[in-house]
């Protein structure tokens, strides 16, 4: 008798098993057919740190880093926005000259390297030129600047920096600028909000169609931009301060506001913006100990920088605790139920801190759309996600530009 039940208790399990793997199949077809059909975007990378200061190739599949073309066909991604980054440094002239000619650096390193892989890739400037370009079988290039910092007080870099192929500008980042307040810049506030130049460059953005982005500002520039701004806007790589209590996210009534604004946030997945950060002591002692040895990052050669590199993400991904896929899903959920399908996305900030467990690179981006299948989410609410609210607030900026 025991051994009929022991057989029967292995056959249901193994049944069950059976099941489980058959249905994790077909989500997997799904998504495969949903990452051919529909034009999916990442709206924030800092990949292009990397093509500045080594020989980072985007044809070729790296062994470091999150993305490159290769990698983006294996996960399904077709569109990157590219971040031209430049982080927050002294504000007079001398420093002004030295981040605008790294700025066109970047710029120029982005054009050559696309150009390089014209087979596989193309440079976007239009929402009409994704689809054109992922029609033809290829990888698109968006180009985004992270920080305006390298405007400096001379509104005429905006429409330079237009011109070059920028769509969005993310306003500042950690400090505060010129522009604006940071939402993480120990001094406090400096404007309160915008400043009066930085009316002037959400003003001048309108006028040209870029985007303007609100991630890393305060909670009272964003409010200064959605009141000013006349196009939407959008967090190309935020999460949502309800399920994750930190200043880059933004809270419920924020939300709300950028709903009415007609914008989008693009859920950022990286860890300690979807998942409250665990006390890891281990963790934080080797990142001072690889701080004091590199002079906290600053005044580095190339090599010293590569080799700097190479050990923080080593460390990082030896000691980390990363936040699952589950979690990224349940701020993209929280975002849905809140102020609806039609403003939300994905912003990885890959190669910035960006990744998290079972999505780590840009190959294992479908990882998502496997848990949105398992929530319920139809093909047509996941074009939305992956791509179509992200381009409908491009084409909007287009439509109301000025030029």
């Amino acid at each position: 008798m025991k051994n009929r039940i022991s057989l029967f208790i292995l056959a249901v399990f193994l049944l069950t098993m059976n099941a489980c793997g058959d249905q994790e199949e077909r989500i997997s077809r799904k998504a495969e057919r949903i990452h051919d059909a529909v034009l999916t975007v990442d709206t924030h990378c800092d990949t292009p740190m990397r093509l500045v200061r080594s020989d980072f190739d985007l044809g070729k599949r790296n062994d470091d880093g999150c993305v490159d073309f290769p990698r983006m066909v294996e996960g399904g991604l077709d569109a990157e926005f590219f971040a031209v980054f430049l982080g927050q440094g002294p504000r007079n002239d001398t420093a002004y000259r030295e981040v605008y000619n790294r700025t066109i650096e970047i710029f120029e390193k982005i054009h050559t390297n696309v150009e390089k892989n014209s087979d596989m890739a193309e440079v976007a400037y239009t929402a009409d030129d994704a689809y054109r370009i992922k029609k033809a079988g290829k990888r698109i290039a968006f180009i985004g600047i992270e920080n305006g910092y390298p405007i400096a007080k001379d509104i005429s870099r905006v429409e330079e920096f237009y011109n070059m192929g920028a769509r969005y500008i993310t306003l500042s980042h950690s400090r505060n600028n010129d522009i604006c307040d940071s939402s993480t810049d120990d001094l406090g506030p400096e404007h309160n909000g915008l400043s009066v130049f930085g009316e002037q460059v959400v003003q001048e953005m309108n006028r040209l169609g870029m985007m303007v982005d609100v991630s890393h500002i305060s909670d009272q520039a964003f409010y200064d931009v959605i009141e000013l701004s006349n196009a939407p806007v959008i967090a190309s790589h935020s999460s949502c301060r309800a399920l994750c209590e930190s200043p880059r996210n933004l809270d419920d009534d924020m939300l709300l506001a950028l709903k009415d604004n007609g914008g989008v946030i693009q859920i950022c997945i990286l860890s300690n913006y979807l998942k409250q950060p665990e006390p890891n002591p281990v963790l934080d002692q080797k990142m001072k100990e690889l701080r004091e040895k590199y002079n906290d990052f600053e005044g580095l050669s190339e090599a010293e920088f590569e080799q700097a590199r190479k050990e923080y993400y080593q460390v990082r991904n030896k000691y980390r605790k990363l936040a699952t896929v589950k979690d990224a899903v349940d701020h993209i959920d929280h975002v849905v139920q809140l102020i609806g399908i039609d403003h939300v996305g994905i912003g990885s900030d890959f190669d910035g801190g960006g990744g998290i467990e079972d999505v780590r690179d840009v190959s294992q981006m479908k990882n998502i759309t496997h848990e949105l299948i398992r929530r319920g989410y139809s093909r047509t609410e996941i074009s939305k996600i992956w791509g179509g609210n992200i381009m409908r607030v491009l084409r909007k900026n287009e439509e109301l530009s000025q030029l």
